[in-house]
């Protein structure tokens, strides 16, 4: 799933005299420009969001940040609450934020904000908005590579088994060709499955690019944001990591696939197989 961070935090004020009146939203980010502009990239401003406004009177009603935000029908990559009770006055609210909360408003990335108040009682949602990486597929094919040969090179534990290094894999076309062919499928009817929605599985998307196995394993994850952190995750499942590790095979192929319309964003697959080297040569000598 798409990482999804939460921060809380709570404050309380002594009450005044004067009534609160000022738009939270505004006054955070006018302190956000000024007294915390040290801290914020400049060309950052804080943007109103209705949806979070929504959100901030969800949770102001009992619902956890993180669902209130879901329901408000926003998609957010991590999200800040700031709750202050007892702000009785305009000068409340702001004292209490600009002394307490630089460090959630001058995060450039939480650049989406939405408000609720209640009486003296003042809910704040600051979240940063989903969007598609943008990456270069031959960087990331690269990258995918030379991690996987990295983590090969090494003894490994895989869940209860013990794997010795193993030699290198080389890039296959084919085997490309079939993990883009499954990344595509995915992204484009968001989920995640060794099984294509056509029924076929890792070795028939490898037969029907052409490509002659004795052995095919595929990884396959959602929501990653990069080459790293899908090589990372697969090294720590036992499943992914031991075909990761299996010396026997010695070909590779890797790709991803995004689409915003889906749950997660971005899917990754990645084939590993072993040629059959006897087919293989009586086709080159044809």
């Amino acid at each position: 799933m798409t990482p999804f961070r939460t921060v809380l935090i709570f404050f309380a004020a002594m009450a005044t005299a004067q009534a609160a009146t000022a738009d939270p939203v505004i006054v955070l980010g006018t302190i956000r420009q000024q007294s915390c502009a040290a801290a914020v990239a400049p060309g950052s401003p804080l943007k109103r969001n209705t949806a979070l406004d929504s959100a901030a009177e969800r949770i102001a009603r009992g619902e956890t940040l993180r669902k209130a935000i879901e329901d408000a029908g926003y998609r957010a990559v991590r999200s800040a609450l700031i709750q202050i009770s007892g702000a009785a006055s305009d000068t409340d609210l702001k004292r209490i934020i600009d002394e307490n909360h630089c460090a959630q408003i001058s995060d450039k990335g939480l650049r989406d904000a939405g408000a609720y108040r209640r009486d003296k009682d003042v809910w704040i949602v600051l979240a940063e908005p989903f969007t598609l990486p943008a990456l270069d597929p031959t960087a990331v094919k690269r990258r995918a590579l030379a991690l996987v040969n990295e983590a090969r090179a090494q003894p490994r534990r895989c869940g209860n088994r013990e794997f010795a290094s193993a030699k290198p894999v080389k890039w296959s076309a084919a085997l490309e060709r079939a993990a883009v062919a499954h990344a595509r499928d995915m992204a484009g009817r968001s989920f995640i499955s060794h099984t294509g929605t056509d029924g076929g599985g890792p070795g028939e998307r490898v037969s029907r690019t052409g490509y002659a196995w004795i052995g095919v394993a595929e990884n396959i994850a959602g929501g990653q944001r990069d080459a790293d952190a899908v090589i990372k995750g697969w090294l720590t499942s036992p499943g992914h990591c031991a075909n990761l590790m299996d010396g026997g095979f010695t070909e590779t192929g890797f790709a991803f696939a995004a689409d915003a319309r889906s749950e997660l964003g971005i899917y990754w697959a990645q084939v590993f197989a072993a040629p059959d080297i006897g087919k293989r040569r009586n086709r080159n000598a044809q």
